[in-house]
């Protein structure tokens, strides 16, 4: 009796190891499997982040030379006095802001080249920086301009705005562009002589 007893402990022990030796190696292997699929988790994230970013810096890049492109047309037309392109390049509800602060419409912009009033004769665009907000696109620049309009000589340096917005159906348009005369120092004091003796007037 004492025999069996002994051959069944043995047997009992034998297979409570057995279980706990392969309860381990499960554990262990199902601890490789987990490190291995976080792992992968962790570089599929990181491939699809940086997959994100370079798409995004193409499109922006792809962008801004749209609407460098649709800028020198705006350019050559001016210079032109093609009232034709104009009118493809504005948006219907563009508006202007001239240097003497007066607002223009797309229509009056238009009769002003057609009629001859306003004649730019140069025009050379430089300092440009871009800025993206979804489908709208602020441009900020400096121009050079030669020309007149119906107060006179308009020849000088001025900082302009541009305000771009994009449809799928007519891509990139103008919709507002102003623009603000970069005085010389001794224009500038001028300037603020006459804004003084105006406020006395009054």
């Amino acid at each position: 009796m004492y025999a069996s007893k002994t051959s069944t402990e043995a047997q009992w022990n034998g297979t409570s190891r057995g279980s706990f030796s392969f309860k381990r190696a499960w554990q262990q292997v199902a601890a490789g499997i987990f490190l291995l699929l976080m792992a992968a988790a962790a570089s599929a994230q990181q491939h699809a982040h940086s997959a994100g970013q370079q798409p995004q810096h193409e499109k922006r890049h792809e962008e801004r030379r749209q609407i460098e492109q649709v800028e020198e047309k705006w350019r050559q037309a001016i210079l032109h006095s093609d009232v034709s392109a104009l009118d493809s390049i504005l948006d219907e509800d563009y508006i202007a802001t001239t240097a003497a602060g007066m607002l223009r419409t797309k229509e009056q912009t238009l009769e002003a080249f057609r009629s001859g009033k306003l004649h730019i004769t140069s025009l050379e665009l430089t300092d440009r920086k871009f800025r993206f907000y979804g489908k709208t696109a602020l441009v900020n620049g400096r121009a050079e301009a030669t020309g007149t309009t119906a107060e006179g000589d308009m020849t000088g340096n001025y900082r302009y705005t541009q305000v771009y917005i994009y449809s799928v159906k007519s891509g990139w348009k103008l919709a507002s562009f102003e623009v603000n005369r970069i005085r010389e120092p001794k224009e500038h004091h001028e300037h603020e002589n006459e804004m003084i003796g105006t406020l006395r007037i009054r």
